[in-house]
C-alpha cells in the first residue's frame, strides 16, 4: 500500500498500473492530469490477512487539489499474493 501511495504521488502511471491485478486493472490511470493534487499523507489504518494469499489494507490518504481544503480518501482495499501484493479493488468508508 504504502509503494502505491508513493506512486500515486510521483504519478508513477506504470508502477500503479503494474501492481494492479489484470482482472480489475483499468486501461490507464491519466495520472498527468493529477498534477494539480498535492498529497500530505498516508495513514494505514488497519491491516488484515484474510487467507495465506490474500488481504485487506484500511487507509487514509490526505490530499489538496489546487490550493482547496485538504481532503481524503478513506478506503479498506484488497490484495492478492501471486508473485507479489497486486491490488484488486477497494470500497470507501
Amino acid at each position: 500500500m504504502r509503494s502505491r501511495y508513493v506512486a500515486y504521488v510521483l504519478l508513477l502511471e506504470e508502477y500503479l498500473l503494474s501492481t494492479w491485478h489484470t482482472d480489475t486493472r483499468p486501461t490507464t490511470l491519466n495520472l498527468s492530469n493529477d498534477s494539480a493534487t498535492k498529497w500530505l499523507g498516508l495513514t494505514i489504518k488497519h491491516t488484515k490477512v484474510i487467507t495465506e494469499n490474500t488481504a485487506t489494507v484500511e487507509f487514509v490518504a490526505r490530499y489538496k487539489e489546487g490550493g482547496h481544503k485538504a481532503e481524503r480518501i478513506h478506503e479498506v482495499s484488497n490484495f492478492i499474493l501471486l508473485d507479489r501484493w497486486y491490488y484488486i479493488d477497494g470500497r470507501f468508508v
